[in-house]
């Protein structure tokens, strides 16, 4: 289904540009969507944790004449949430679309991995989407429709080792989304899409809370968040059940539906291989539990097949 852009009402009136929340915004595949946004000409909510970083991604979007505001948010707290809502749509009485990226990571056997580092990643992930998309659908119900873009992932269709908290979350979220999606087309007006991407290039891996003693990373292929963002901002117009972003997200989950004996004896070697580097580091909750705001930014350190940049030397997070 193709949809166009909300109207921008002009004549006598005064022009509205469409108005969209993004959370997440702060880093990687968030903060690559806000400035597409904002080449598109939309205004823009931004909400995250990290107020500096928040900053930073307001003033690059400033470039493009849009109006932007910043309000720190945690995707746990229910209630920051919907608070969240009325204060995007408080300017021009509505939100034309809520884009959700906000996600943390935990590497670490399940058993080793500290269970309040698990929980938060979860709460983060999977209840943080929750509290997002009940607050969207309310708001779009007073308004009469809206756009809701899920950030799914390739972990949520196929399970991998080292990544437990990620996964599960992941495969919560997919599951999550159908089930709106189907109460969802009873609202006049509000489409969701889910957009599910694959290894990207964003400071996630370094971000992520780490107990296997080894660097985290991206997988090769591994795309840039632009493109990601790209697939965003095209759901907002043609809106559809789940986009793919990953050249090969489609041949890894055929993997593991039809050949799960297959999977299961070679992804423990391959996530060893390409999933976890060679760098080694002490045993951290990264960001999982406090924003880490230096190390957020759009990109990450690594390139097409997955490879460190010799110069990047990422610091680790910490609890204040």
């Amino acid at each position: 289904m193709t949809r166009e852009m909300p109207v921008h009402v002009q004549g006598n009136e005064s022009t509205r540009r469409p108005v969209a929340l993004i959370i997440g915004a702060s880093s990687g595949i968030g903060r690559s969507t806000a400035q597409a946004l904002s080449r598109e000409g939309w205004n823009l909510v931004l909400a995250s944790r990290s107020a500096p970083a928040l900053a930073e991604v307001e003033r690059e979007c400033a470039r493009y004449g849009v109006d932007t505001t910043v309000i720190p948010t945690d995707v746990r707290d229910r209630a920051a949430i919907e608070s969240l809502l009325v204060q995007a749509a408080a300017g021009s009485g509505r939100v034309d679309a809520v884009v959700n990226t906000a996600a943390c990571v935990a590497y670490g056997r399940f058993d080793q991995i500290p269970a309040e580092i698990y929980d938060q990643v979860i709460a983060t992930n999977l209840l943080g989407t929750a509290n997002v998309a009940r607050a969207a659908l309310r708001q779009f119900r007073s308004q009469g429709g809206g756009e809701l873009v899920l950030m799914g992932s390739l972990l949520g269709k196929i399970a991998v080792p080292f990544m437990s908290p990620y996964v599960t979350s992941k495969w919560g979220v997919h599951a999550l989304t159908r089930m709106i999606q189907l109460e969802a087309r009873e609202i006049p007006g509000v489409h969701v899409t889910l957009v599910s991407p694959g290894s990207v290039n964003t400071p996630a891996y370094s971000q992520a809370a780490n107990y296997a003693s080894r660097e985290g990373r991206p997988p090769p292929p591994v795309d840039p968040p632009e493109k990601v963002a790209r697939a965003v901002v095209k759901s907002l117009t043609q809106p559809r059940r789940e986009r793919s972003v990953g050249l090969a997200n489609h041949i890894v989950v055929l993997g593991f539906r039809l050949l799960p004996a297959v999977f299961d004896l070679a992804v423990g070697p391959l996530m060893k291989l390409t999933g976890l580097s060679r760098r080694p580091v002490a045993d951290h909750p990264g960001s999982v539990l406090h924003p880490h705001p230096a190390g957020e930014a759009e990109h990450g350190f690594w390139d097409r097949l997955g490879r460190r940049h010799e110069s990047a030397d990422s610091p680790v997070p910490v609890a204040p």
